[in-house]
Parts: structure tokens; sequence; C-alpha cells
């Protein structure tokens, strides 16, 4: 059977504001004709992976390639059965995927720099100046380290987008006014006409529910 289509990612995929828990959505993947669970799939981690690529010392060009060829090895490895929702991370599955498709673009950027330059580096000239050497040690320490970080991020905004249909908008402009944005107190009173109360309630509330949907995301992707 062919393998889902994906598109090119010129510009990072914003997140489902509504998506399907991890687990469910990946189950989902196990039928090549629900495009639509396909294109959520892409859209909740092209971005992320996108981000990881351009931080690890990508170009714009080197990290859609990674995207590309990350998510096409997914679809193989899930095809394949490679990947068991009930054992291990997802989150893991993901860095294996994309760690080799990164490190393959640092070395075909050294081909093509030692090609068209015809410089053959040293072993301590090449550490000091290959970037897949400070992107990625031979255990991953430094690329699983910015993952880790983007992945949190990722589970905020997550978090965030479902916090937002589950509580007022004017209960999520107040806190992101008062706790995202870092307005004052008294800022937020006098900009959005509301008072103390509003202001702490809506922080303590939106905060916890916050806090909850954190912590679900993160389980469901296995830390």
């Amino acid at each position: 059977m062919a393998e889902p289509t994906v598109k090119p990612a010129s510009t990072p995929e914003k997140v489902s504001s509504s998506p399907q828990t991890r687990k469910t959505l990946i189950e989902k993947l196990d039928n090549w004709s629900d495009w639509s669970s396909w294109d959520e799939f892409y859209r909740t981690y092209s971005g992320f992976v996108w981000h990881v690529a351009r931080k690890s010392g990508l170009s714009d060009d080197e990290a859609n390639d990674v995207v590309q060829e990350t998510f096409i090895g997914v679809a193989k490895n899930l095809q394949k059965k490679k990947f068991d929702t009930s054992q291990g991370s997802f989150k893991s599955f993901l860095l294996n995927q994309a760690r080799w498709r990164i490190l393959d673009q640092f070395r075909r950027r050294k081909k093509q720099y030692e090609r068209e330059a015809n410089i053959h580096f040293d072993e301590d000239e090449e550490r000091r100046t290959a970037p897949i050497d400070r992107c990625a040690d031979p255990q991953g320490v430094t690329l699983e380290k910015l993952w880790d970080k983007e992945w949190q991020d990722q589970v905020m905004e997550l978090a965030l987008r479902r916090v937002r249909s589950l509580v007022s908008p004017r209960q999520f402009q107040i806190f992101s006014c008062y706790v995202l944005k870092g307005w004052s107190p008294e800022r937020v009173k006098e900009e959005l006409g509301v008072n103390a109360a509003q202001v702490y309630l809506a922080k303590h509330r939106v905060g916890r529910i916050l806090k909850r949907e954190a912590e679900r995301l993160s389980e469901e992707a296995g830390h």
C-alpha cells in the first residue's frame, strides 16, 4: 500500500488546537487510509521536529529535509509495527527517527563543503568547526537536552490550546496577560477593566487546569 504523502515543510506547522491523545492518534495511524489522522499527526509534530533541527544548527532547507525524511521514516516504522504504544516512549521513538536525519544533514554539508573547498579537516580542526560534534555527541546528550526543551515547549503550547477551550475567553485573557505576558496586577485591572479578585481567580483556576493538562500530555508521551 502506498505511503502517506508528506507535504513540504517550508514553514513550521501549527499544532492542532484540539489534539487527540498521542496514544489514540498513533494507534489510528495503522489505518493508511485515515488521512485526517495522518494530517493531524503531521501538523502536531512537524513544527516541533523543524525547530529542533534548526536549533541544532541546520538551515531552513536542511531542516525541511529533516522533517520530510523523519516522517517518511516514522511512516515506514509504523507500517512495520516497529513502535508499540503499550511499550516505550513515543518521545524517544520520534527522537531516534529525527536524530539520524539531523546527523545525515551535517554529514552531507561537510562532504559538500570539502568538495567545494577541496579541504580535508584533521581530527582536531573538524571537532572545532563541525556543528555535528557540537549538536550531538555519541550519546546524544546535547541533542537530547535540546529535544527535551523543545518537547516541553510543545507540551505547554498544546496544553494552552486545550485550556483555551475549557475556560471562558475572559478568564483566559486575564490569565494570559497576568501570567503569560507578565503584566502587573494594576495593569491588568486598568486595561481589562477587572478587579483584583478576578485577576487572582483567573490565575489560580486557569493555572490549575493548565498544570493538569500539561501533566496529562507529558504522561501520554512517556516523558
